[in-house]
């Protein structure tokens, strides 16, 4: 149940088989976790509004009774900036008098348009909430209900696989392959990491998960890059001809699927970031974006479930194959790529 407080009556917002409805967990700004009900683009959303009053033997006075459902994107560093992208409004009671204790009022929103996946960053909040609002002559009585939103997409079962060619001129040679630049939210990444050339003595290496979050557009944009998680796929220097296996499980780490320009907005990209470190402890990394999304989970597959907003891609391009060099000279001048965006921790060179 969930209730609002007022000056005399408490509102509490049911929906329609709330025991069979899907829930997902969502972690709050405040890093606290919260159930809630979830629903995908176009499913309905129904049930009753219950307004109870305070203390019996009293009426409520008002100017009229409405249900709203409401989709929001919110900048935090600019609260006042919202963008408003859904607003659909049910009339419940026009303006009268609430006489009994409980009052119930149905609502229902048919085939209901929710475009974007609901997302809680670090500078960005996208939600989507019911809004009763009981209107009186000084303070209206308000309670919303917030609502998770999923949007799922399918991609080829054909994997591409991606290599990349990095190296520092007559020091260090190295081919990294992995198996897709596509990954749902619960996939495994697998890789290999060949070292054809070593001229220098390497500390450890580790490949990262960077979350890039991008708010706002052109001079006002705001780039915030975040390491979700690490992991140490070496110890130690390698010697030539040396391969590494990699093995990277998502489904343990709090990610979203990739969001693009959603509403104009903001967009959330994802990167893996490979990092070296030699003795002399001098970072080197290599980066390259991955796209995650989110898979039609096996109930709604045997529904023949239709995502309207979901993304589908049917491409058939041939493997990518990126081959980058950069020369580093032996006083080590420190070699920034402009093109290369993510959480680099302070590196002294770019692979």
């Amino acid at each position: 149940s969930f209730f609002g407080f007022g000056q005399s009556a408490d509102i509490q917002i049911i929906l329609n088989n709330e025991d069979k409805l899907r829930t997902t967990k969502v972690k709050l700004e405040d890093g606290k976790i919260e159930k809630r009900f979830l629903f995908y683009d176009g499913e309905p959303i129904e049930g009753e509004v219950v307004v109870k009053l305070k203390k019996a033997n009293q009426k409520l006075e008002h100017y009229g009774i409405k249900i709203e459902f409401i989709g929001l994107i919110e900048t935090f560093y600019d609260r006042n900036n919202q963008n408003e992208f859904i607003s659909l409004k049910r009339d419940l009671a026009t303006a009268g008098e609430i006489l009994q204790q409980n009052t119930r009022f149905n609502f229902s929103f048919l085939n209901v348009e929710k475009p974007y996946e609901s997302y809680i960053g670090n500078n960005v909040k996208l939600r989507y909430f019911l809004r009763v609002t009981i209107v009186k002559k000084f303070s209206d009585i308000i309670k919303e209900l917030d609502i998770a939103v999923h949007t799922l997409s399918t991609y080829p079962e054909r994997n591409t696989n991606i290599k990349m060619e990095v190296g520092i001129e007559d020091c260090l040679h190295i081919e990294f392959e992995y198996n897709n630049s596509r990954y749902h939210l619960k996939d495994v990444i697998v890789g290999k990491i060949y070292f054809l050339l070593v001229r220098i003595k390497i500390k450890y290496m580790e490949i990262a998960i960077v979350k890039q979050e991008v708010v706002g557009n052109g001079a006002s944009t705001f780039r915030e890059n975040e390491t979700l998680a690490k992991y140490e796929i070496m110890d130690g220097s390698p010697v030539k001809g040396e391969s590494i296996p990699i093995r990277l499980f998502l489904n343990g780490y709090d990610l979203t699927p990739t969001l693009k320009d959603v509403g104009k907005k903001f967009s959330v990209k994802y990167f893996l970031n490979l990092v070296l470190v030699d003795e002399e402890d001098r970072r080197y990394y290599k980066q390259h974006e991955i796209t995650l999304w989110r898979k039609v989970d096996e109930e709604l597959r045997k529904k023949n479930f239709t995502q309207n907003g979901g993304e589908r891609i049917t491409d058939s391009n041939p493997p990518i194959i990126e081959s980058i060099s950069n020369d580093i000279k032996n006083n080590h001048d420190e070699i920034i790529d402009d093109d290369e965006e993510g959480d680099n921790e302070n590196p002294t060179s770019t692979l």
